[in-house]
């Protein structure tokens, strides 16, 4: 299998999960980062170990974000460390069984640091994860301080998480995520026009049609900045970045329409729309969108990638 191949077929899955359950979708894909960062950062030994852990099932996550004070390894010689600190937005807190997280060592220098968290839900917080969508996820606080760990737990070398363009080009896969729930959203849409017969009128049929169009769009943006990401092209941070905001648009363009064909019903508890809506909603604010379409542009502006087939 090629590695455009691959990239075509992870693609697929993240949106057949997503168009399922967004909040799964988001599960998956921070297990799918976390086993991309071990494979690539860690040593013989711990690839051959994730490999084991995959194959047994075992699930994984990344966890980055963090209330103060910053999460801390400290050296506890013979080749232990031990952790000190939480990180907060923790998908899956509490019911995955490996997390990898950047952690500061004694120079100051985020280290990425995998931890067996199997059977210990009790360091787990979800009760202020009170939110109207993407409930699932169960995006509490854990709490690490105390856990010792060793050498096998540390991946690869400080910085390295990043390191650029994995770090910021990596967002094409939640990008793929939210289109699979875009895309469903537009079956239920369609389905409803269909059983309805509101199909038979034109504004609905311009309406529906606008939606098809915006979300095969993202679909072609999704699917190229993928690859691209993938290959670790140059340019591929950019037209990742620019990536999130058309899906975005497409995401709140399909919502909008869907509530104005559909109309109270898709508000009502039960109703695909609206749990899609809900979750979408909240998944679709991923951190600085403005920025991120800010530096894609500046990038751009920067250089003529045209004559160097950058643009597309």
């Amino acid at each position: 299998m090629t590695t455009e191949t691959h990239t075509d077929a992870l693609v697929d899955v993240l949106r057949a999960v997503g168009g399922a359950d967004l909040s799964l979708g988001r599960v998956y894909e921070g297990h799918v980062n976390a086993v991309q960062l071990v494979a690539t950062y860690g040593d013989a030994a711990q690839r051959a170990t994730l490999t084991d852990d995959v194959a047994a099932g075992r699930t994984f996550g990344v966890w980055n974000t963090e209330p103060a004070p910053e999460m801390s390894l400290r050296a506890a010689g013979d080749g232990r460390w031990t952790l000190d600190g939480a990180k907060s937005f923790a998908t899956g807190a509490g019911h995955l069984d490996r997390i990898l997280i950047t952690a500061r060592d004694a120079d100051g220098a985020k280290q990425l640091v995998l931890v067996d968290i199997a059977g210990q839900a009790e360091r787990a917080d979800n009760s202020a994860w009170r939110v109207r969508g993407m409930r699932g996820t169960q995006s509490g606080l854990f709490d690490f301080t105390g856990m010792a760990i060793g050498s096998a737990a540390i991946i690869g070398r400080p910085g390295d998480y990043e390191t650029e363009p994995r770090f910021s080009a990596g967002a094409w896969r939640f990008t793929a995520v939210q289109l699979g729930a875009v895309e469903a959203l537009v079956r239920h849409l369609r389905d409803h026009l269909v059983q309805t017969g509101k199909g038979q009128d034109a504004i609905q049929r311009a309406r529906f049609g606008a939606c098809v169009a915006a979300t095969r769009s993202a679909g072609l943006w999704v699917r190229h900045a993928a690859q691209q990401a993938e290959a670790q092209a140059d340019g591929a941070i950019p037209l990742v970045l620019m990536t999130r905001g058309i899906v975005e648009e497409a995401g709140l363009a399909v919502m909008e329409a869907a509530a104005r064909s559909v109309g109270t019903a898709s508000f009502f508890e039960g109703s695909r729309i609206d749990r899609i809506t809900r979750d979408l909603g909240l998944y679709l604010r991923q951190p600085v969108p403005d920025q991120a379409r800010d530096r894609a542009a500046t990038a751009w502006l920067g250089g003529d990638c045209w004559g160097e087939d950058r643009w597309w």
